[in-house]
């Protein structure tokens, strides 16, 4: 093993298309393939419209956030992590690492059962994928990934770049194929939804919840900002990678009404893609899906395998993390961050078998875990640019946006933390409030003050939180 610090020294060499692939990478995993059962299952075409267009736009000022600190902050490595730190302090910083690493191995178990459960299409004994033969597969497939990733974080990310051009495959035949079954006559049927989905509003706010985990992973390039052979590059992939999966998705989740109407897709068992396109080809078009939802997850888990890593080794060489954590082996893979990020996964694979967790409890627990550390972006984007204005009084258009931009990616945030809901808020903090212990061995190790009187407050609201929550797990009241 090299230092702690040999990361940061490291040639970096992931050019803009394996950046690119990273961030796609990364947001299309499963649920673009459940997209047109989830979004109507609780909305028509007109509010669906709309929720794209409110969630689109929100998720378009992160990325350009993200892109602004990359040019205007090119020292900062990690962004997630980084940003927080800088906004708020050490023990703020390693609480949005914390955050972000646990979203992402918790995501991981996600990913494993969505793509036994989508195996099960063709051996039936894999269940909702959580049963035996499937979590043994699981673990097996954890494995290969792990030791994969153990020789090269080049090499994996060049396979990364593959596979997600293998899965926007199928995705891209069935946006040709559907968009030509398209029927104006059907999209417009019901357009405002039945009287049971209740208001507009009330539609829309059900498609925002959709479209917070769809979009996780926008921050992708940021994370991998230190080993980007061009800084620049971070913020262009960030963008582009999102533009990319926002048509993506947008597509699929559109002309699937019109194809079907908005009661005839709620009814579909997911992956619904594979119904859609049923319904136009036949029984070979739900064979493509399934496939593609197998290849998709599989790419996904890798680009979150490398994320999570990353997410720890950051932080590790900033002395908020134990400094073994900050070694990396003669590949230059973070190797001890690898080794505790699988050992978890594998831990909550198991707990998966006994308490059967779903797919849609672990992406939704991955997702209020990951509201944080957006925030802490979104609210430093807006610091930066906000100074930046007052230092330079700049009038310039390109300067002169960051401010409305940031500011809207703010409140966008705070809308996400809103819209997640107060049961994966408590069970957010139940899985934030023992990261306490690993900074502060790391602060002492560090021989400085490990928590300010600031710090101490955010960590009694985050105990007192947690305590809240075990009592209601304790009692029934609040689950997973």
């Amino acid at each position: 093993m090299s230092t702690a610090g040999a990361a940061a020294k490291a040639p970096a060499g992931l050019n803009l298309w394996l950046l690119i692939a990273l961030v796609v990478g990364s947001i299309i995993g499963s649920g673009i393939f459940g997209l047109p059962q989830n979004m109507a299952s609780g909305a028509g075409a007109g509010a669906i419209l709309i929720g794209w267009a409110i969630s689109g736009t929100g998720m378009l000022m992160l990325a350009l956030v993200y892109q602004m600190l990359a040019l205007r902050k090119p020292a900062l490595d990690n962004g997630v992590y980084a940003y927080a730190r800088a906004l708020s302090g050490e023990y703020v910083g390693f609480n949005s690492a914390w955050g972000y690493w646990v979203s992402a191995w918790i995501g991981n178990v996600g990913y494993l059962v969505a793509a036994f459960s989508a195996l099960a299409y063709f051996y039936p004994g894999f269940g909702e994928g959580n049963s035996v033969p499937a979590i043994a597969g699981a673990s097996l497939v954890l494995w290969l990934v792990h030791f994969m990733v153990l020789r090269g974080i080049q090499g994996a990310a060049v396979l990364n770049a593959v596979v997600t051009v293998a899965k926007v495959v199928p995705l891209l035949l069935f946006i040709v194929v559907v968009g030509v079954a398209f029927k104006w006559d059907t999209f417009n049927l019901g357009f405002w939804g039945s009287v049971e989905l209740g208001s507009v509003l009330k539609q829309v706010k059900s498609t925002m919840l959709v479209n917070v985990w769809v979009f996780i992973g926008i921050e992708g390039a940021s994370v991998y900002s230190a080993r980007a052979a061009k800084r620049e590059d971070v913020g262009i992939a960030t963008v582009a990678g999102f533009v990319i999966c926002l048509l993506l998705l947008m597509a699929v989740s559109l002309l699937s009404l019109g194809v079907s109407s908005q009661s005839a897709l709620a009814a579909l068992k997911n992956p619904s893609m594979a119904g859609v396109l049923e319904k136009v080809v036949g029984t070979w078009g739900a064979v493509l899906i399934y496939l593609g939802l197998i290849v998709s997850v599989g790419g996904g888990f890798l680009a979150w395998t490398l994320l999570a890593a990353e997410s720890l080794f950051t932080p590790a060489n900033g002395g908020v993390m134990p400094a073994w954590l900050g070694r990396q082996s003669a590949q230059g893979v973070p190797a001890h961050a690898m080794w505790i990020t699988s050992a978890l996964v594998q831990a909550f694979l198991l707990l998966t078998l006994f308490s059967k967790a779903s797919y849609l409890a672990l992406i939704s627990l991955s997702t209020a875990m990951i509201l944080v550390p957006y925030l802490l972006s979104a609210l430093y984007g807006l610091s930066v640019a906000w100074q930046g204005r007052i230092n330079t009084m700049a009038t310039s258009a390109g300067t002169a946006k960051d401010v409305p931009v940031a500011a809207l990616a703010s409140v966008f945030c705070l809308w996400l933390l809103y819209a997640a809901g107060l049961k994966y808020l408590l069970l957010s903090a139940l899985l934030y409030a023992p990261g306490a212990v690993v900074f502060v061995v790391a602060r002492r190790a560090q021989k400085v003050m490990a928590l300010t009187h600031p710090e101490r407050l955010i960590l009694g609201a985050l105990i007192v939180l947690a305590l809240i929550a075990a009592v209601m797990l304790y009692a029934g009241r609040l689950t997973l």
